[in-house]
């Protein structure tokens, strides 16, 4: 049987038992979602979708005006943001999605920069559901095609990352609706509310969840996707499902992607099976995600920042077992005795 062919040859490495710790459960996890005991890592790529929400327009969730997103992913395009710098010192490839950016993007023709807009940013979600059920599916079914891609060219190690101005708000809302928890520990500080904004974001997100009755869409995913998802979240549940079906290992970044991430394994369970955690985000609520999906975070050092960040400094992590597991000579190869010798 192949996990335990696996856990032996872990175990016959020139260490005690267990004492790679989470680096061995990843050596294992990488091997049994490739079907191999000489599991490796090719081409690992993070993938940023970008996406306005309505709600933003409002500034009762976010501090920051809306026209930051598409700011931001110029910045990613000129190389000029964290998850640039990150994605270059780990040799990533980076690639910058447009999922519905409220701005005109059509003039970029970067090679990493993929134009997929599925609108200007959804509706205001606290007066309509945020997008139809059509182009929810579109989303998905956009984001499945892009991983594909990918998959095709050699990746076997993709890590989702996002930006969009009030996403946090969707992320929060999506926890509530799936794990059940109270939508006041679900909802953090965003991008740098003060306490005043906070308590407003709180309120104002409190009457979406009544208008949407979201209490009833916890085995709804698509539904609550429509109702208070955004473009780049609808995408990524797309993406995770590909990702999946492609056998890829999936690197799971923060509260976002771990928002869309419950949706996916809504829609499909199996999914769950290709995901590696990334670390636990310093936004409210992602330690009770993690908590509720029984997942073991990799890093936990303060990350709030989103982009992908944590999965691109992740990957190493990841990359590290599987080397430890090929690389690593066994305790008969060294001539080393073993405990009961």
């Amino acid at each position: 049987m192949l996990k335990d062919q696996l856990q032996n040859k872990i175990n016959s490495k020139t260490k005690p038992l267990g004492a790679l710790g989470l680096l061995e459960e990843i050596a294992l996890q990488v091997g049994l979602i490739q079907q191999t005991t000489a599991p490796f890592i090719a081409r690992p790529t993070i993938m940023v979708f970008a996406a306005d929400h309505g709600i933003a327009e409002t500034g009762l969730v976010n501090p920051y005006p809306q026209s930051v997103t598409a700011q931001m992913v110029l910045n990613f395009l000129n190389g000029g943001a964290a998850i640039n710098v990150f994605t270059q010192m780990n040799r990533l490839q980076l690639i910058v999605v447009d999922a519905g950016v409220n701005a005109n993007l059509s003039h970029l023709e970067q090679p990493n920069f993929i134009q997929a807009k599925q609108g200007m940013g959804t509706v205001n979600y606290l007066t309509a559901p945020a997008m139809s059920m059509d182009l929810a599916l579109s989303c998905i079914k956009k984001g499945k095609e892009l991983v594909t891609v990918v998959a095709k060219d050699g990746t076997n190690c993709i890590g989702f990352g996002e930006m969009g101005i009030g996403n946090t708000s969707s992320a929060a809302l999506i926890m509530h609706a799936i794990t059940g928890t109270p939508l006041a520990e679900c909802v953090g500080r965003g991008t740098g509310s003060n306490d005043d904004q906070l308590n407003t974001k709180i309120n104002t997100l409190e009457k979406v969840a009544s208008l949407h009755q979201l209490n009833s869409l916890r085995h709804e995913p698509l539904l609550l996707l429509s109702a208070v998802g955004g473009f780049e979240i609808a995408m990524m549940v797309g993406a995770y499902l590909a990702a999946a079906s492609e056998k890829m290992v999936i690197v799971v970044d923060g509260f976002i992607a771990t928002a869309a991430l419950l949706i996916a394994a809504q829609i499909e369970s199996t999914v769950m099976n290709n995901c590696i955690f990334a670390h636990c985000s310093n936004e409210q609520g992602h330690a009770s995600m993690l908590q509720f999906l029984k997942a073991k975070p990799l890093l936990n050092i303060g990350l709030r920042l989103g982009e992908g960040t944590g999965a691109a400094l992740a990957i190493p992590l990841i990359e590290s077992a599987v080397s430890f597991l090929n690389q690593m000579a066994s305790f008969e190869q060294a001539g080393v005795s073993t405990a009961s010798e």
